[in-house]
């Protein structure tokens, strides 16, 4: 536990709805286990249409969770915003801009963004698209929170000018993510929202195989795909699974598949959660090749890697039980041992109070601290 209780505010895409973004997960178990340090959280969320339709945790019990329709309402959290002894502003938050710009010019503690899409958020920056956020801010964070790892981490502080980037992966919650068992219902399964940079290795690694096998059977899980798709007869396709299943989700299948977006196998160093999320499950990974991956399981140990159809297929044909419970195993213990929400809420501390230390605060009115509000 820290020496002292904090006061964090998180401007982030979604807590509340898991639906169509991987955001939500992430943000629930760190922040869960960041209060569990002895910290207050307050997350503002924007209230959106696509997303209060979806909603899943409407009321989380480790943080204080708050809506606002749009700039000129988020102005009722200044005081919170300004008192806090730091504040975080995610990826992707609408109008993220003007909402680091607001952040920046009225918080007094540290200030972080936290880019849960750093390749994608520097391939925006190339291309001179400013969705999120803009150059000229970057430098204006006191700590720039990255997904990815590796010498992206010098190119921020480099050529963006962010006083200090530092990876922070996601993570899981490994009690809510316990391994099941349950009955084989897939001998190879993919969980994740549809992208069209990823549709062409999860063609190759997924659907080509199941082409391939018909006496095997297939999952394909996530919201967005387009409906012209077609799916041979042997994968099923499931809209949503929301993340309180999860877990089930993983253990009914034999194995399950990591496909990377197109920028992030580019810069590497950029693990998925759900390489977390089946580790804890108990359910073998299968995962597409990057840079760095080896830094989080072990190749052939912990993890296979594969780079077309016929090494999926070698693995769901060609694999022992024995081989296949082995690797499981091992990376399940990787996992408990680096990979937990616990991991990163001692992780997010540290570099919070690096960052604090380096920016101290200046004694301007009284604080509104996140219980008061």
């Amino acid at each position: 536990m820290s020496a002292r209780s904090l006061d964090l505010v998180v401007l982030g895409l979604s807590l509340s709805s898991s639906w169509g973004n991987g955001h939500a997960t992430t943000y629930r178990a760190l922040l869960k286990a960041f209060a569990q340090r002895g910290h207050r959280v307050l997350f503002l969320e924007r209230d959106v249409p696509w997303y209060a339709a979806h909603r899943d945790l409407a009321d989380p019990d480790f943080c204080h969770l708050a809506f606002y329709d749009d700039l000129r309402a988020l102005d009722s959290h200044r005081r919170a915003i300004g008192g806090a002894d730091a504040v975080i502003v995610g990826s992707y938050v609408p109008e993220g801009v003007a909402v680091g710009r607001f952040v920046q010019e009225h918080a007094r503690g540290a200030t972080a963004f936290y880019d849960i899409d750093t390749p994608v958020t520097l391939a925006k920056l190339e291309r001179g698209d400013h969705e999120y956020l803009s150059p000229e801010l970057i430098p204006g964070y006191d700590l720039y929170l990255s997904f990815t790892g590796g010498p992206t981490l010098r190119r921020l502080e480099q050529r963006h000018g962010s006083p200090a980037a530092r990876a922070l992966y996601c993570s899981v919650d490994p009690e809510a993510y316990l391994a099941l068992d349950r009955d084989t219902r897939w001998d190879l399964s993919y969980l994740g929202t549809y992208s069209p940079d990823r549709q062409p290795p999860l063609q190759r690694l997924l659907i080509e195989a199941a082409e391939l096998a018909p006496h095997r059977r297939f999952a394909v899980a996530g919201p967005q795909y387009p409906s012209d798709l077609a799916w041979p007869e042997n994968v099923e396709r499931i809209e949503h699974v929301p993340p309180d299943e999860h877990a089930a989700f993983y253990a009914a299948s034999r194995y399950t598949l990591n496909v990377t977006r197109a920028d992030m196998i580019k810069a590497g160093y950029s693990p998925s959660v759900r390489l977390f999320e089946a580790a804890a499950a108990g359910t073998p990974l299968i995962s597409d090749v990057w840079d760095g991956i080896e830094t989080i399981f072990a190749p052939g140990r912990e993890i296979a890697l594969v780079r077309d159809t016929a090494d999926v297929l070698a693995i769901v044909d060609g694999w022992s039980e024995e081989k296949r419970r082995s690797v499981l195993a091992a990376a399940r213990k990787r996992l408990l041992a680096e990979h937990t929400a616990a991991h990163r809420a001692r992780e997010l501390e540290t570099h919070l109070q690096v960052a604090m230390d380096r920016r101290p605060r200046s004694p301007i009115g009284r604080r509104a601290t996140v219980a008061q509000l």
